[in-house]
């Protein structure tokens, strides 16, 4: 145990003195950059930010949204916008599989987007940056820390619902499964439990926790990770029958509140899914993060900032791979 909390000390020391944000991120022999529209669309980002303002208030939820698309997008493929392709005759979308279909939301904006970009600037700007900066908007506009983005993706020529189906980690993952799904992504414990914060806005159906109210192992019985007071308030919307698409929020606290609040849930067994609970519950290293977190927002926002500008980078297309979309739900083609 006292190696581990000497590489956490380590992990969070590297955190403390080290910048936020870099101008320039190297993907092989080609960069994305914070600069990268400044010429070819220098109102990119402010389009962006005005068209998620507006959405964000008529409907705060769309925070969550948003930041929700940049990681199904990053976690398949890559982060190259293959999640925002509709089906055709080539494509099977990504909307299509178990974590997207009856929960994904938020395609209209960034259609919104998409199309003032495309007045302003014709073929320029990618989805796969839209999604980034939009993520990045929702989390400052809901009171979270604020980055520079890296720019400089292009779009994909295809989707991949196997993948989505497949790597997208799961509300009932065990905290092996979460570790390997990120691990697979290049991002490492740290960036699991900094992302998993995400959780501190939006909100989740009953059909995604309900096994935690009533039959958690299979032996009928609820988790006991699970504070007894707060499932029995859950059970009351949440039946062990009907109901699939009831919400609830993630963080019921503070739940339009991008802060660490979710973090002091945990400790008090209050997490909703149980892919959230296990990072208290089931390992040493990510229960010293948690509390971490819980006592000091400034070093979860610090970390999290990394984590998702590392998130950001998976995988990009650049250069002269993939597209610019004219339209974000089908490639140019078609």
């Amino acid at each position: 145990m006292a190696s581990s909390r000497a590489t956490l000390f380590l992990l969070f020391s590297l955190i403390a003195f080290s910048p936020l944000s870099t101008a320039v991120t190297y993907m092989g022999d080609v960069e994305l950059s914070t600069q990268f529209y400044d010429h070819t669309c220098p109102k990119a980002q402010e389009i962006v930010k005005n068209v998620v303002a507006q959405a964000y208030a008529k409907d705060p939820r769309i925070a969550a949204s948003l930041l929700r698309l940049h990681f199904h997008d990053c976690f398949v493929k890559g982060c190259d916008a293959s999640l925002l392709l509709d089906s055709s005759g080539t494509i099977v979308s990504e909307k299509r599989s178990v974590p997207n279909r009856d929960s994904a939301r938020g395609f209209e904006v960034i259609d919104q987007i998409k199309l003032a970009l495309e007045g302003e600037c014709p073929l320029t700007v990618s989805c796969a940056d839209i999604l980034a900066i939009s993520a990045r908007d929702s989390v400052v506009m809901a009171g979270g820390p604020d980055w520079a983005v890296s720019l400089g993706r292009r779009d994909s020529l295809g989707a991949s619902v196997q993948g989505s189906n497949n790597d997208i980690p799961a509300p009932n993952n065990t905290f092996s499964t979460l570790l390997t799904k990120f691990k697979r992504q290049g991002l490492d414990l740290l960036d699991l439990v900094a992302l998993s914060g995400s959780h501190t806005i939006g909100d989740s159906r009953c059909t995604s926790f309900r096994q935690r109210l009533y039959n958690q192992t299979g032996n009928g019985q609820p988790d006991l990770s699970l504070d007894p007071s707060y499932a029995s308030q859950l059970r009351t919307h949440c039946p062990q029958s009907g109901g699939d698409q009831n919400l609830f929020f993630l963080d019921p606290v503070t739940p339009f509140k991008f802060d660490n609040q979710y973090y002091k849930n945990l400790i008090e067994h209050k997490g909703l899914l149980s892919s959230d609970e296990v990072l208290f519950t089931q390992n040493n290293d990510t229960m010293e993060i948690v509390e971490k977190f819980a006592e000091n927002q400034g070093l979860f926002f610090d970390t999290y900032v990394k984590s998702i500008i590392k998130m950001g980078n998976i995988s990009p297309l650049t250069g002269s791979n993939g597209e610019i979309r004219k339209i974000c739900r089908r490639v140019n083609h078609n």
